[in-house]
């Protein structure tokens, strides 16, 4: 299970270190792709054999399947931890050098940081929305 949110640096080549609390789960490598709200989503191999066997059971022709299936590349680490994010999902999510990962249950999210903090700012003024929420849940 992936929680948690991780502030990182990427360097010129699109070099990101994945933080060591989720390395253990991807350690034999992961599949990076286009996600929602240009950010990236960040899954196991075995996650995403689900998750792409799901939305290619949808329509062909959904330009959502299309981006996902598409955007996805399979990463590996380097000796130092990190992966290498292909330079067509970096210019997607907007990616500078500052970035932040958010674990997601069973995914994780690359972030430009200043998205992401706008992101939460526009959100978390709604918190009597993610209340009812959770009360739908029976949290």
């Amino acid at each position: 299970m992936f929680i948690g949110e991780y502030s990182h640096n990427m360097d010129d080549k699109g070099r990101l270190a994945i933080p060591a609390k989720f390395r253990f789960a991807i350690s034999s490598g992961a599949v990076v792709t286009r996600g929602l709200e240009n950010c990236l989503f960040v899954y196991t191999r075995e996650e995403w054999g689900k998750i792409a066997a799901k939305i290619a059971a949808q329509s062909y022709s959904s330009p959502f399947a299309r981006m996902m299936l598409s955007g996805a590349m399979d990463v590996e680490f380097d000796k130092q931890g990190r992966v290498v994010l292909p330079e067509y999902l970096r210019e997607y999510a907007g990616l500078k050098k500052e970035v932040t990962i958010a674990g997601l249950y069973n995914r994780l999210e690359i972030w430009d940081k200043e998205k992401w903090d706008k992101y939460k700012e526009s959100h978390e003024k709604s918190a009597g929305n993610i209340a009812e929420k959770l009360s739908e849940f029976g949290i």
